[in-house]
């Protein structure tokens, strides 16, 4: 039988990972709070609508941003932690300057400046132009694992919903189909290609781990789990059951 694992969110993309217990799904939504902020780097603006990801912060280009840590607070403010930085606490629609401050250590001073907090649309602001989740397998993270020779984090993949119970690698079959997830319907559309933030240890925030090329020797590719849109709203817990429809 196949159920929920894990429940990750990301409240600002690429900057913090905040597990979950349970989470109420919309249709055609993105997990509610996942991806609702992103951080712009040289002189990008607001444009009111989704962009690309390389106009953002992200782990592939700062790695200590993947050590850091998330908590969404009932008032809107997020808390965050670093082994290094230390905690912050912020609202995110006012706390631009104070952020930049605490990131500012943990960015490359190659990479082009951090500049402002940018609130997502309502597709939010993963790498996909459309509202989506990731969905991934738990037995994907241990055969990869055993491939590359350690455990593997699961936050390096920065997934939302984590799935116990297929055989390794069987998500990336699902294109086209339904799951049903507690009581939320999901439809698979595509499969997620990886970057170098997934090499990247989440608790040290240093590079150490060849994914990408394990990945390309073993599987001949570098697709780890899939993108999903919620059909139709529903509660997803953990140890929710599963179905493939």
């Amino acid at each position: 039988m196949t159920r929920v694992a894990q429940i990750w969110r990301h409240p600002i993309k690429g900057i913090g990972a905040e597990s979950l217990e349970s989470v109420m799904l919309a249709a055609n939504l993105p997990m509610p709070g996942d991806r609702a902020w992103a951080f712009g780097v040289g002189d990008t603006q607001d444009t009111g609508a989704w962009q690309r990801c390389s106009n953002f912060a992200r782990g592939c280009h700062g790695p200590q941003l993947m050590a850091i840590t998330a908590q969404s607070l009932d008032d809107g403010r997020i808390a965050l932690d670093h082994p290094q930085a230390g905690p912050l606490t912020i609202n995110p629609s006012q706390d631009t300057a104070k952020l930049t401050a605490w990131l500012t250590p943990l960015w490359p001073a190659a990479r082009p400046a951090l500049s402002r907090l940018i609130p997502a649309p309502a597709e939010g602001m993963s790498d996909a132009d459309y509202a989506c989740l990731s969905v991934l397998g738990t037995a994907s993270l241990a055969a990869l694992s055993q491939d590359c020779g350690k455990p593997l984090d699961p936050r390096r993949f920065r997934g939302n919903l984590w799935l116990d119970g297929l055989a390794p690698f069987d998500e990336l079959d699902l294109i086209g189909r339904r799951l049903q997830i507690g009581t939320a319907v999901l439809e698979v559309v595509e499969p997620i290609d990886r970057c170098r933030a997934t090499q990247v240890d989440p608790e040290t925030g240093e590079e150490d781990t060849e994914v990408l090329r394990t990945l390309r020797k073993t599987r001949g590719h570098i697709d780890f789990g899939v993108k999903a849109r919620v059909l139709e709203p529903g509660h997803v817990a953990l140890n929710a059951e599963v179905g493939i429809l």
